[in-house]
C-alpha cells in the first residue's frame, strides 16, 4: 500500500485546489490609470470578469449635499435632488456589445430615478452617437420619469465611429437650446452633460469641450474599459477629480449612478428645522430658501416671523357696512342696526327700520314689517295729526277748551253787531214809513 505520507496526498490536494486557482497577485506599483485627477470604479477580475468594487474610501470634498458626509443627506430627508437641464451623450458605437449597451442605458435610468423629472424640476434628453450623432428626445419632450425611461429604453445602438467631438456640439447647438426645451439664458437652472464613451474620439474634443463649458455647460466624462483618459480629460469640467469617471467594464457602470445621486443632490435646508421661519420654510432652486406666511398674515422685516395682516384695511375684504379682523389674520363682515347680514356673508338687508334713526317718531317707533313702521307716543301723549310728533292729553285738552271759549266770544260779538245794524235799520224803517203816511195824509184832505 501507500506510505503514509501518500496516504494524505489526496486530502491535501482537495484543501489547496482553490488556492491554486487564484490570480497572480497584482504589483503594488501603481498603472498607468492611477493617476491624480480620475475616479476609478472597480477593479479587473480574471479573465475579463466583473471583478468587484473596492470598499469606497472618505473623499476629498463633500458632495453637493450640504450635509458633509455621502449620502448621508438623502437618508437622513434633507436632500432633495436639484433641478437641471441634463443631456445624456452615450457612445452607440460598433465596441459596445448589445449587453453593454444595456448595462449604460441601465447606468441612465438609474440615474433618473434619483431625480425629480418634470417641466418646473429636472428636464432629460439623451444624444445618442457614433460615427453619426441622433438626438433620441429633446428635454421638452416628456415631462414625467416613467416616460423618460420607457424612451431610454427604446434607444437602439448606431454604428461604428466614435465622433465625440460632434455629439458634444450637437448636444450644443441642439439639444440645450430654450427652442428644444432648455431653460432661458436669465435661468439658474444648472445645464449639465454626462458623456458615456469606451473608445477614442475620431475627432477633436478639446474646442468644441471648451465651448461648451464657456456656454455654461457643465460636462461629465465617464469612461468605460479602452477609454483615452486624456480624451476625458479635454472634455470634462474643472475640478477633474469631480467630472472625470472611469469604470473597467460595463458590468460595473450602473454602481456610479449612487456618485451622481451625490452630485446632483441639493440640501434641503428647510428640513434642517434651523431656518427659523415662524410659518412656511420654502426651497429656492438655487440652494438658499425663504419664508413665507399663512394665508392672512405678512412677513415682518426680520424676513423670518408673520403678523396678521389687517384684512379690513385692505380694499378687497368685499364688506357692504363693517368689516371686523379676526385674531387669525382673517376677518369676517357685520352690518349696521336695523340691518341683516345676507347669506353671501358680504352685503346687508334692511331688518328694523326703527333701528335706522330716520324715523322721525318723537317718542315710539313700531315696526310694521321689513319695510314699514309707524308712530306712538307714551302713555298721556296723543299723536298729533303729522303722525309724528305727540302732545300730553291735559294740553289738548286745554286747547280744545280755548278755542271753544274764542268761537264763542266771536259769535256773541258777530250777534252784537247784526243785532245793532238791525236796530238802525228799524229806526230807518220807521222815519221812512211816517214821512210816506204823512204825505199821503196832506193829499187826501186837499
Amino acid at each position: 500500500g501507500p506510505s503514509p505520507p501518500c496516504r494524505y496526498l489526496p486530502g491535501l490536494l482537495l484543501l489547496l485546489w482553490p488556492l491554486l486557482l487564484l490570480p497572480p497577485p497584482v504589483p503594488a506599483s501603481p498603472g498607468p490609470l492611477a493617476r491624480p485627477g480620475f475616479r476609478r470604479l472597480g477593479t479587473r477580475g480574471p479573465g475579463g470578469s466583473p471583478g468587484r468594487r473596492p470598499a469606497p474610501s472618505a473623499p476629498t470634498r463633500a458632495p453637493y449635499s450640504g450635509a458633509g458626509q455621502p449620502g448621508r443627506a438623502r437618508g437622513a430627508g434633507i436632500c432633495k435632488s436639484r433641478p437641471l437641464d441634463l443631456v445624456f451623450i452615450i457612445d452607440s458605437s460598433r465596441s459596445v456589445r448589445p449587453l453593454e449597451f444595456t448595462k449604460v442605458k441601465t447606468f441612465v435610468s438609474r440615474i433618473i430615478d434619483n431625480l425629480d423629472i418634470g417641466a418646473e424640476d429636472t428636464r432629460v434628453a439623451v444624444v445618442n452617437y457614433a460615427s453619426t450623432v441622433k438626438i433620441e428626445f429633446q428635454l421638452q419632450t416628456h415631462s414625467d420619469k416613467q416616460s423618460v425611461k420607457q424612451a431610454v429604453e427604446r434607444i437602439t445602438p448606431l454604428s461604428t465611429g466614435t465622433m465625440s467631438g460632434l455629439a458634444i456640439q450637437t448636444a450644443m447647438d441642439e439639444a440645450f437650446t430654450v427652442e428644444a426645451g432648455a431653460r432661458g439664458p436669465n435661468s439658474i437652472i444648472p445645464k449639465v452633460a454626462i458623456i458615456v464613451t469606451d473608445g477614442r474620439p475620431q475627432d477633436q474634443v478639446n474646442e468644441v469641450a471648451a465651448r461648451a463649458r464657456a456656454s455654461g455647460i457643465e460636462l461629465y466624462a465617464v469612461g468605460v474599459d479602452r477609454a483615452d483618459m486624456e480624451s476625458l480629460r479635454l472634455m470634462a469640467s474643472e475640478p477633474l477629480d469631480e467630472h472625470v469617471f472611469y469604470v473597467e467594464t460595463y458590468g460595473v457602470i450602473e454602481k456610479l449612478s449612487s456618485r451622481f445621486q451625490e452630485t446632483f443632490c441639493a440640501i434641503d435646508k428647510c428640513a434642517l428645522n434651523t431656518h427659523g421661519c415662524e410659518h412656511i420654510c420654502v426651497n429656492d432652486r438655487n440652494g438658499s430658501y425663504h419664508c413665507e406666511c399663512y394665508e392672512g398674515y405678512t412677513l415682518n422685516e426680520d424676513r423670518k416671523t408673520c403678523s396678521a395682516q389687517d384684512q379690513c384695511a385692505l380694499a378687497a375684504h368685499g364688506c357692504q357696512h363693517i368689516c371686523v379682523n379676526d385674531r387669525a389674520g382673517s376677518h369676517h363682515c357685520e352690518c349696521s342696526a336695523g340691518y341683516t347680514l345676507n347669506e353671501d356673508k358680504k352685503t346687508c338687508s334692511v331688518r328694523d327700520k326703527c333701528a335706522l334713526g330716520s324715523h322721525g317718531c318723537q317718542h315710539v317707533c313700531v315696526n310694521d314689517g321689513a319695510a314699514s313702521y309707524h308712530c306712538e307716543c307714551y302713555t298721556g301723549f296723543t299723536l298729533n295729526e303729522d303722525k309724528k310728533t305727540c302732545s300730553a292729553v291735559e294740553e289738548a285738552r286745554r286747547l280744545i277748551s280755548t278755542e271753544g271759549a274764542c268761537a264763542c266770544e266771536a259769535t256773541l260779538a258777530f250777534q252784537d253787531k247784526v243785532s245793532s245794524y238791525l236796530q238802525r235799520l228799524n229806526g230807518k224803517l220807521d222815519d221812512i214809513l211816517g214821512k210816506l203816511q204823512a204825505n199821503e195824509y196832506g193829499q187826501i184832505h186837499r
